[in-house]
């Protein structure tokens, strides 16, 4: 679905926001992050056969996975616990002593979150409401008034995703748009290969669902048999559904249907009672991600009894708010969800999860106080400085591109030109004054948010695009570019060491922010954004030759991960190597962005009279420069996590983002002095920019 489409740096690891124990912990400060670490180098290891085991070799031996988490990597993770710590501390203090309406508003929000005791007195009691709609269901025709009774009211509407997005071929229009979801495991595969793997989690994932409706209260016999009719809907469901591969290409999820024709599409369900229920303002076209989904999912409703679509809804009803049960099917929830699915051996405390339900909730209220005092005007003006330096090699790149003709190049310019740059928080705030927070109310507030965020998003209709607004929060450690609005957006939160330090030489500087910063201007021009023009429509605007050559080369990408092991072979269980093609985007932006950040930097150098061959603490510039953009990707990830990343995750795993990067860059072979025919010099590399 392609509604607020962006392309992150990074997927955040969802397990671990899946996983959070029911405690009152209290956090300890995180000290500051280097942007450059010489003890995490494994100098015992030759850079030009293993750089991702030279720059990081030490850091990754001396920091296994913590606890409670999936993955743990040297830069996200260790700022993301940091920015996190500081959130609280607003947070907490808020709860306590809120000095105006905002701090109330998100300190009853944290506080109503963080009462454990309360969600145990609580028990069920806050589903109920919805579990009476949905044990009142009498008709399989009657689900389209049932979704939209459930939406209306913030809860869990699992059969698919609704809402406004951009026109892709039209920015400049707002209009509704539907796609597919109703899956619980993480990826259609997980119900749908035959391997033994696969076939055990099934298993597993039918005796949780068991459990979990053992624990609301139904004899074992019916909750087997409502797991059962479950696993039966999803798997069909599954079926139905595109792959995340074909999600990724625009014109594969553009079909725009009149309201009539889509009703036909799925005749089994009334989306006139559902549109009414949801209260979207009349349209009279909209775009259908994805057709066979919902030719499917008619068929589904036909066929399946309605005591079956009872236990699918009062499954995800339960599923859904899970975390915030009692400790019981809280518990059920991790041990399937954390630490089966992604090896996560404990629950992550409860301080972290409410931190980061009310930065989602409440985001730019939170991040109002949190920008004030965290990210300086200076810092933003620096990126400003860094931002411009990067448009300028990146331009300098394309008009040296020896594969496309000077009309694709004139066009490529053109949309760089037109890139948005946002940097560390919107001009504009959100206004959350008609968000209703009680103290005493945790699933209410979150269902009440729900309205919220719906609402707003469906109040975009038909309205004229904003630029101004933003799809993270300020405390985030991420960044992403939008296609349809062609901008790139830096939260304050990743504005900091290890990705930018003021204090430190610029190789360093460009090695972490810098690649980022290209990495996301390089996403307007990879297999996926380069089928959109400078105002964010979905148009060729390269010639057909110019086309052909450029799928030469992302195909040479994606041929050359999907060579790459992402998890090695365990017992019966094969090696598992990356999707090519899911990550082509994130890799094409990987490669552009190392290449027009080193230039940016020799850039830099010059003005300053420096060298890229000067040494600091014993490594040139340029070395610098690469152990800066490695270190960024230190990590470690349990087995089961790196395996469920190589089906739902389009960025490959650290080592690849190093070693894939560099080995597709003559200069990184010139700066280790590695002879050609090394694993970090191939003799062929690919290129796309």
């Amino acid at each position: 679905m392609n509604y607020l489409r962006f392309t992150p740096i990074l997927i955040l690891a969802a397990a671990s926001a899946m996983a959070q124990a029911p405690d009152a912990s209290k956090p300890a400060p995180t000290a500051a992050i280097k942007s450059f670490d010489a003890a995490a180098i494994d100098k015992t290891a030759d850079p030009c056969a293993d750089f991702y085991q030279y720059a990081c070799g030490n850091w990754v031996k001396s920091n296994p996975v913590p606890a409670d988490q999936t993955r743990w990597a040297r830069s996200f993770s260790l700022l993301g616990e940091r920015n996190r710590y500081l959130l609280w501390q607003e947070l907490d203090a808020a709860a306590s002593h809120p000095k105006s309406s905002l701090e109330k508003q998100y300190g009853d929000f944290f506080a109503a979150c963080m009462n454990t005791d309360l969600i145990e007195k609580k028990a069920l009691q806050p589903l109920e409401p919805a579990f009476k709609r949905i044990a009142a269901l009498n008709d399989a025709h009657k689900l389209g008034e049932l979704m939209g009774e459930l939406e209306a009211e913030g809860s869990a509407a699992p059969l698919f995703r609704f809402g406004v997005e951009q026109d892709d071929k039209d920015s400049s229009k707002q209009i509704a748009a539907i796609g597919q979801a109703g899956l619980s495991l993480p990826d259609r595969d997980y119900y749908l290969v035959d391997s033994k793997r696969f076939q055990e989690i099934r298993k597993l994932y039918i005796d949780h669902v068991t459990k979990m409706f053992t624990l609301a209260g139904d004899s074992p016999d019916q909750a087997a048999r409502e797991a059962a009719a479950v696993m039966e809907i999803e798997t069909a469901m599954a079926k139905a559904s595109t792959s995340r591969t074909d999600l990724r290409d625009p014109e594969k999820t553009y079909h725009i249907y009149t309201a009539a024709e889509f009703q036909k599409l799925t005749p089994e369900f009334d989306y006139s009672v559902y549109f009414k229920d949801v209260k979207v303002r009349p349209f009279e076209t909209l775009n259908v991600a994805t057709p066979d989904f919902f030719k499917g999912l008619s068929e589904l409703i036909a066929k399946e009894p309605i005591d079956a679509w009872k236990s699918y809804f009062r499954w995800h009803t339960l599923h859904g708010a899970a975390t915030n049960l009692p400790k019981a099917f809280f518990d059920e929830n991790f041990a399937f969800f954390g630490k089966t699915l992604a090896g996560q051996k404990e629950p992550t405390p409860r301080w972290k999860q409410c931190t980061t339900m009310t930065d989602r909730a409440l985001g730019e209220a939170v991040g109002q106080d949190w920008v004030k005092q965290n990210f300086p005007p200076a810092a933003k003006a620096s990126m400003d400085q860094l931002v411009a330096a990067l448009e300028k090699s990146l331009g300098d790149d394309i008009k040296t591109l020896p594969w496309m003709s000077d009309a694709t190049k004139k066009a490529a310019e053109e949309k760089l030109g037109m890139i948005r740059n946002k940097i560390g928080y919107p001009e504009k705030w959100r206004d959350y004054s008609a968000l209703k927070v009680k103290r005493d109310d945790l699933i209410g507030n979150l269902d009440r948010s729900a309205v919220f965020e719906r609402d707003w998003n469906l109040d975009h209709l038909g309205k004229p695009v904003d630029e101004k607004e933003w799809g993270m929060t300020p405390p985030t450690v991420n960044a992403y570019y939008d296609q349809s609005m062609n901008d790139i957006n830096f939260p304050a939160g990743t504005l900091q060491p290890p990705f930018f330090d003021f204090t430190i030489d610029p190789a360093v500087n460009f090695g972490g922010i810098g690649v980022v910063i290209g990495h996301e201007m390089t996403h307007g021009f990879d297999d996926e954004g380069s089928k959109y023009d400078g105002n964010g429509n979905l148009r060729e605007w390269q010639t057909a030759e110019d086309r052909k050559a450029f799928t030469e080369r992302t195909d040479c990408v994606a041929n050359e991960y999907s060579g790459f092991e992402a998890a090695a072979a365990k017992g019966e269980t094969p090696a598992q190597k990356l999707n090519g093609k899911l990550t082509l985007g994130e890799n094409t932006a990987d490669n552009g962005g190392l290449r027009i950040a080193y230039m940016a930097l020799l850039d830099t150098l010059a003005a300053e009279g420096k060298s890229i061959n000067d040494k600091i603490d014993g490594y040139t510039e340029a070395q610098r420069y690469f152990l800066g953009f490695a270190q960024v990707w230190c990590q470690n990830q349990t087995e089961q996590s790196a395996r469920q990343a190589t089906l739902t995750d389009p960025h490959s795993p650290g080592r690849w983002r190093v070693n894939g990067t560099v080995q597709n860059f003559d200069q990184f072979g010139k700066a280790f002095d590695c002879a050609q025919g090394r694993p970090m010099a191939p003799m062929n590399s690919c290129r796309v920019w």
